[in-house]
């Protein structure tokens, strides 16, 4: 396999997961897939955060407020990997209850991702809400 083909594996398996089960409230598995490197940030759809303190007060909090994921979809639009380095751009579709009321909605999602000892760690995600 390729680069290429072994960073979209990872995407579409362990970071799908990932954000499944955020969006169930379980945000140890999200977590996981984020460097423990700075720099880290967020320029989120309800918050924005820099550093490792601040990114898992946020992961928490996600974690807390998201349950009953009827589905979750990462329509990936375009990506590449150069090196150690690699990027997402896509729409994210989710189905998921939010402080216990029932939301769908879609994201635009941009994520940076880096190789740290053989594996992929995201270090930036920047996502919006998409308005008509």
């Amino acid at each position: 396999m390729t680069d290429h083909d072994d960073f979209l594996a990872w995407v579409r398996a362990d970071l799908y997961q990932a954000e499944r089960a955020l969006h169930n409230g379980d945000a140890a598995p999200r977590r996981a897939l984020w460097s423990r490197k700075e720099p880290v940030s967020v320029l989120g759809a309800w918050q924005n955060t820099f550093g490792q303190a601040a990114l898992d007060r946020l992961f928490t909090d996600l974690g807390k407020s998201f349950s009953d994921c009827t589905a979750y979809e990462f329509e990936l639009l375009s990506f590449d990997v150069m090196g150690d380095m690699a990027y997402t751009v896509g729409m994210e579709h989710t189905s998921t209850s939010v402080n216990g009321e029932p939301r769908s909605y879609v994201l635009r999602a941009t994520q940076v991702y880096r190789r740290e000892d053989g594996a992929w760690r995201v270090a930036h995600r920047h996502g919006d809400t998409v308005t008509s």
